[in-house]
């Protein structure tokens, strides 16, 4: 099981789904890379001077082009690398503001996709009349030159290799499927994988802004798309127009403390799913708050030790990894916990597993066909090349074990095994932790939810401390990310400052 991700992708399945990350990314440092992010440097000129040839996308209202970048922005005579982008031209009257940049997180996640289905349609009509909405599918995501590592009936074995080792064996078995992966994206993506990092998708933002005829850039992102857009700001800070980073990553923070950080979100997310189940007359896991992670724990214990059926046509059958995953997938959005209530007691009363692992797909990104998109794979191609790895060897993380569990008594051991992916990697990191601070940007929005899962809020409130001219803007309530989430509150308050550059006043707090 790979628990690594953390995108938004309001158009998918879970409505709002958004993957844990075990060595989750905060990208490269951005000193190294300031100094020669100008678009006068030597070499980048024709990037920066492009033209983009719009053509139909076959989706009604939108065109799409390919944009040129560098695959080396520190030699960029050696090749390039293509980048899908599509916009949905401004729709109503009113003076237009130029291009609105979208991301849903990920890493991995398709901007394209996203605008598609859901920025470029549900975004407030006042905000896509007035802005040409765009979005970039970043290197080695979706469209964009994805990076390849495992075929469909590889991915199905990874993805139910037990991720919770309890002998050599199967800690052998573990460390075997990472490496495996890791081989599998090295082979596939010899040349991309070494230059698909944060500071290098941020970089080719900038080359869009100025190809787009704008003088800054103008963005909302979600989730992993924070960490994109504050890399942005530290890189570009003169260039960065209305920027607003929901669902916030800390970029200070190291890859173990990230995951740590994270397990803590889960639970936190969990005690609330916990606290409305035994609320409900279909609960499955008890009528105590207290025995819910209980119960939760002892059906993944025996799943681990029996799997149950599914009915999947390719013969998979439900274990301890898939349910983990299922249950955690539905926590990014309280709307889902009815599904998982009811996904829980099948697989409890009836041992149907079906439930929880269309959870477990719509996380992996898995159709009916047993095809996989490559959000996986790019997903660990920037993470593992943005930050050293968490732990190196099993004995490390069986030391962090304890941690882990006080941090998660429910998912605390299945994350501390997931942060041990990135060891294997066949490419060294680029990355490490660092502040940004982006020292003379404009107001920059900064949007944390107290009992977001996936982005604690802690890491909400850091990031607005590092931006030198951020605004925390505060979402008290469950799920991940909160722009575009049912709160009349945090929208207003995001659309006056997207339509007016208005930011929220100082410690501002929605319910």
């Amino acid at each position: 099981m790979q628990m690594r991700r953390i995108p938004r992708q309001t158009w998918t399945l879970l409505a709002v789904a958004a993957l844990l990350v075990s060595a989750c990314s905060t990208g490269s440092s951005t000193s190294a890379a300031s100094s020669s992010a100008d678009t006068g440097a030597a070499g980048l000129a024709p990037y920066y001077g492009q033209k983009l040839s719009w053509r139909s996308c076959g989706v009604p209202g939108f065109q799409c082009a390919t944009m040129k970048a560098p695959l080396d922005y520190a030699a960029p005579s050696e090749g390039d690398v293509r980048l899908a982008v599509s916009r949905k031209k401004a729709t109503g009257a009113g003076k237009p503001l130029g291009s609105l940049l979208v991301n849903p997180g990920g890493p991995g996640g398709s901007a394209v996709g996203y605008l598609q289905s859901y920025a470029g349609i549900g975004y407030p009509a006042e905000v896509r009349a007035r802005y040409d909405m765009v979005a970039v599918d970043p290197r080695g995501v979706a469209r964009s030159e994805p990076v390849e590592c495992l075929d469909g009936r590889e991915m199905d074995a990874y993805t139910q290799t037990d991720a919770t080792p309890d002998n050599v064996r199967e800690t052998d078995e573990l460390v075997g499927a990472y490496k495996e992966f890791a081989e599998g994206c090295g082979s596939s993506s010899p040349d991309l994988l070494r230059h698909v990092s944060t500071v290098e998708a941020a970089r080719d933002m900038d080359i869009l802004r100025a190809v787009l005829g704008d003088e800054r850039l103008t963005y909302v992102g979600a989730s992993y798309g924070t960490f994109l857009g504050a890399t942005y700001a530290g890189l570009f800070p003169k260039r960065v127009g209305r920027l607003v980073l929901d669902g916030a990553m800390d970029p200070s923070l190291s890859a173990s403390r990230l995951s740590l950080g994270q397990t803590a979100g889960f639970e936190t997310a969990f005690d609330a799913f916990a606290k409305d189940c035994v609320r409900q007359p279909d609960c499955p896991l008890g009528t105590e708050e207290g025995e819910v992670g209980t119960n939760l724990k002892a059906l993944f214990r025996r799943l681990d030790a029996s799997p149950i059926l599914t009915g999947d046509a390719d013969g998979r059958w439900l274990g301890e990894a898939l349910a983990t995953t299922g249950v955690i997938a539905a926590m990014y959005d309280e709307s889902n916990w009815p599904r998982l209530r009811e996904s829980l007691t099948s697989a409890m009363r009836d041992k149907d597993g079906a439930g929880l692992l269309l959870l477990a797909d719509s996380y992996y990104e898995r159709d009916a066909d047993g095809r996989y998109s490559n959000l996986m794979f790019a997903n660990a191609a920037v993470n593992c090349l943005d930050l050293p790895a968490a732990y190196a060897t099993p004995d490390q993380v069986r030391d962090a074990l304890p941690s882990f569990e006080k941090a998660s008594p429910v998912f605390g051991e299945a994350m501390a095994w997931a942060s041990l992916n990135c060891a294997y990697w066949p490419v060294r990191p680029t990355g490490e932790p660092h502040r940004i601070e982006a020292k003379g940007a404009a107001p920059i929005v900064v949007v944390g939810t107290t009992r977001d899962p996936a982005t604690p809020y802690p890491w909400a409130q850091s990031l607005a401390r590092q931006l030198s001219s951020a605004r925390l803007l505060t979402y008290e309530g469950d799920g991940h990310t909160a722009y575009g989430r049912g709160s009349d509150c945090i929208d207003d308050t995001v659309n006056a400052y997207l339509l007016r550059g208005t930011p929220p006043v100082e410690g501002k707090r929605c319910a």
